[in-house]
């Protein structure tokens, strides 16, 4: 015997649950009675950190200073001869080339710890000292204070920086077998190392650009060109800001080329303005 037909209210429902699920099964399959979940998706914001994330460069609007390309391509003008002392007489310059890289690893965080509040001169003249004498994580240990001291005499706050060579040698030996971190978290831990050290250690040590080194001439100059969105008090400051718009890629240039600068043309006091070839578009040039 044939089924009932369904009246016209029920063939009006039939078709309407059709149109909502189709094949009349707007349920989970095998499960009746329980309501299949909308395939629409509730839209989820997703805050990325910067530099993080497919497109999220593009994406996040950047603000950047007037003139800033112009003004870096002057200044790689400027020091297109390297000829500062940075550049015969810098970290990168002070350490045995020939030596295994964990005594050159050694070497460089060494340099960079001697050269805060320190002419490249006198550090680079530090560092021949204690060459000579064989620069090893074992012949610091085995040096006494005393002649430690002697040896890098006269690099700024010489009596501190032996205590915290020592100290932070004797923390390489016992927590990395003699070798230095392989991250900026983990230098800045170590005694007398801060940022900028740590960022340039992981630049030229090995070889890894994690963030910008920024020493007195990086942000003073930063400032002074506007680089900034708003005055920065400290080096520490600075990084956070350039880091914010300048293109990763120029990250490890940054620090070679205004050091150099700073150190020849755009000087802590008096700086030579009738000489830069930024003048006309520095906001900071006394002009004459």
């Amino acid at each position: 015997m044939s089924a009932a037909r369904p009246g016209p209210a029920a063939s009006a429902a039939l078709r309407r649950l059709r149109s909502a699920g189709g094949n009349g099964g707007s349920q989970i399959q095998g499960t009746p009675g329980i309501p299949r979940r909308s395939r629409r998706r509730k839209s989820v914001a997703i805050a990325y950190e910067p530099g993080q994330g497919e497109g999220a460069e593009s994406r996040r609007p950047r603000w950047e200073p007037p003139n800033w390309r112009e003004q870096l391509e002057r200044i790689r003008e400027m020091r297109r001869s390297r000829d500062a002392p940075v550049d015969d007489m810098g970290v990168q310059k002070c350490y045995d080339s020939s030596a295994p890289p964990q005594v050159r690893r050694y070497q460089v965080l060494l340099a960079l710890m001697l050269s805060s509040q320190t002419k490249d001169q006198v550090t680079s003249a530090a560092m021949l000292r204690l060459r000579q004498r064989g620069l090893t994580v074992d012949t610091v240990l085995q040096m006494d204070d005393e002649t430690l001291g002697q040896t890098i005499y006269p690099v700024g706050f010489w009596r501190n920086k032996v205590k915290y060579i020592k100290q932070t040698t004797a923390i390489l030996k016992q927590k990395y077998g003699g070798d230095i971190p392989s991250t900026v978290e983990e230098l800045v831990q170590l005694p007398g190392v801060g940022p900028k050290m740590a960022h340039l250690a992981m630049h030229i040590a090995w070889d890894s650009v994690a963030g910008i080194a920024v020493d007195t001439h990086v942000h003073r100059i930063s400032n002074r060109l506007k680089w900034v969105k708003k005055e920065t008090k400290n080096p520490e400051e600075t990084r956070v800001a350039l880091e914010d718009w300048l293109p990763r890629e120029l990250w490890r240039e940054i620090n070679w080329l205004l050091v150099g600068f700073g150190q020849q043309t755009c000087l802590p006091v008096n700086p030579r303005c009738s000489q830069c070839l930024n003048q006309d578009i520095c906001p900071a040039a006394k002009r004459v």
